[in-house]
């Protein structure tokens, strides 16, 4: 991408930075802890949000953060940036190498910047409001794929009530999309669906910092996002429908059918 902001370059800076951080503690002895809704964290991560913080307040010091780790970092200012040091600690604590650094910016709660980086395969997707979307200085699309070749991934959170509506799509889902997955990592789920490397992916509640990013990689792809019903989704909603908007009607029908089996309003 030619004439990069400021922004967008401090977000690839500090992801970078967050990046080595990883890759040093990757695959090691690393002490894993469990926060109060259970999902893990490492030194590893509070590193990379420190660092990453560090950066961008050095460059941006009025600007709000909010982190995985550390919460939000208060101003008044009408930006702020959407951190998490590792999306998928998960499989980063147990040497699996699909997880990413997340950085986002939104302005007056708009993403305008988003960076999501995986250290162990050097993948750097990088995007910015009207710039398109790329991966390692090559401009991405999303496919162009229909079903039976489709790919479809769901990004749970596992400690809602969603968990039967959960169910419920990953058995259902495969009968007529052909492929389900949850890779444990949000960012790279979205990053993959803009670069064309996954069809769709279905969002089911978990933060904003998840999926920052990955939104705007998506949407600046060529895809296309909306509300699990179809209806016109905005930044920070989170339950959503992203995919490369060829059978995107036939994924919010489908997903409204399993909705309804379990009386769920939504």
């Amino acid at each position: 991408m030619q004439n990069k902001s400021r922004e967008l370059e401090v977000a690839i800076q500090a992801a970078l930075a967050a990046g080595k951080i990883l890759e040093k503690y990757f695959d090691t002895e690393i002490l894993k802890e469990f926060k109060e809704d259970k999902t893990p964290v490492t030194l590893a991560d509070r590193e990379s949000e420190e660092i990453i913080k560090k950066i961008i307040l050095e460059e941006f010091p009025k600007h709000s953060i909010l982190g995985e780790e550390t919460g939000r970092t208060e101003s008044k200012s009408d930006y702020e940036w959407y951190v998490d040091p590792v999306d998928g600690t998960r499989n980063f604590a147990n040497g699996i190498p699909i997880f990413a650094v997340s950085v986002a910016l939104a302005h007056k709660r708009k993403v305008i910047v988003g960076v999501v980086y995986n250290p162990t395969t050097d993948s750097l997707f990088y995007v910015e409001q009207g710039k398109g979307a790329y991966l390692n200085d090559k401009k991405i699309n999303v496919s162009k794929d229909d079903i039976p070749h489709a790919i479809v991934t769901i990004s749970p959170n596992r400690e809602d009530p969603e968990k039967l509506l959960l169910r419920e799509l990953y058995y259902d889902f495969p009968k007529k999309f052909g492929h389900v997955r949850d890779l444990g990592s949000t960012a790279l789920e979205l990053a993959y669906v803009a670069r064309g490397g996954l069809e769709a992916n279905i969002q089911l509640g978990l933060s904003s910092y998840d999926f920052a990013a990955g939104v705007l990689l998506v949407e600046e792809a060529g895809g296309k996002i909306t509300k699990l019903n179809g209806s016109p989704w905005k930044f920070p909603e989170n339950e959503f429908i992203a995919s490369n908007g060829v059978f995107h009607d036939l994924l919010v029908e489908e997903v409204q059918k399993e909705i309804k089996k379990i009386s769920w309003s939504k």
